[in-house]
């Protein structure tokens, strides 16, 4: 029974971790400014792609 608690411990670190991830990817994402945004869809839309 005792490895059942070393695996619940495990998942949970891993549910931590990956929030913190979450976390730091959404403050990553919300310090764009409005123009920094628009600027970088306007180069996306304008970069080559591949062709159909």
């Amino acid at each position: 029974m005792r490895w059942w608690k070393i695996l619940g411990l495990a998942a949970f670190a891993g549910v931590a971790a990956t929030g913190v991830v979450v976390a730091r990817a959404e403050r990553k994402r919300r310090a764009y400014t409005p123009d920094e945004i628009r600027d970088r869809l306007r180069d996306r839309v304008n970069a080559p792609g591949p062709e159909a």
